[in-house]
């Protein structure tokens, strides 16, 4: 076993429990990220609207990527269809 592998062993524990913890406070999360962006756009005055939306923006990506895929279908993959 590599050291990366040793690696991802010993931190996926704690990816598990920052998932658990998005998919339950996610919303909460949304929130602080809108305030926050909303904060930050006063102080600047607007100079850098866009560049705070796209950050806004990747960390909720990111924080729906966390939450993973049990927020839409309760986390089981879609079947292939039946092929011939």
């Amino acid at each position: 076993m590599g050291f990366l592998d040793t690696l991802k062993a010993k931190l996926n524990p704690a990816k598990e429990k920052v998932s658990g913890l998005a998919q339950q406070h996610g919303d909460k999360i949304d929130q602080g990220l809108e305030k926050a962006a909303k904060v930050v756009d006063d102080k600047t005055k607007g100079k850098y609207s866009d560049k705070i939306q796209q950050g806004t923006d990747k960390a909720k990506g990111a924080l729906d990527k966390l939450s993973g895929p049990g927020d839409k279908d309760g986390g089981t993959p879609p079947s292939p269809p039946a092929g011939s």
